[in-house]
């Protein structure tokens, strides 16, 4: 591994509780928190989501499969980011479980050795959202 790699310890040490991401994501303006949902479904992408990581995300997510949100992805439609405000919350929540699904499986299959995935490398947010 090169030394600009990080380990995949190193990694997951950086991982954060969804709670906190969700702290972080309501405290950004509305226009930063669509910005944020259209990123992460780019992310999703990059990290290879399916359409099979559908219900574990909505279970992960802790949204019920009701929401707008959870409807939309159940028949793999994105574009959360331009759903009504009260529905960014979970947009997010529900995003962040299918990244999180679809980028273990792929440190597991294909980046266990290492790589320089940016989506491997996010940096912190900044604590003040202000």
């Amino acid at each position: 591994m090169d030394q600009g790699t990080p380990s995949p310890a190193t990694l997951n040490a950086k991982l954060r509780p969804t709670a906190e991401g969700v702290e972080w994501f309501e405290g950004l303006p509305e226009d930063d928190q669509r910005n944020v949902l259209h990123a992460l479904v780019l992310f999703c992408g990059q990290a290879r989501a399916c359409e099979k990581d559908v219900p574990e995300s909505i279970a992960r997510s802790g949204i019920r499969s009701t929401h707008t949100p959870a409807v939309m992805l159940t028949k793999w439609r994105f574009g959360m980011e331009d759903l009504p405000t009260h529905e960014l919350t979970k947009s997010f929540r529900l995003l962040v479980a299918l990244f999180s699904i679809a980028d273990t499986r792929r440190r597991t299959l294909h980046c266990a050795g290492g790589c320089s995935h940016a989506w491997h490398n996010l940096p912190d947010p900044p604590r003040d959202a202000t």
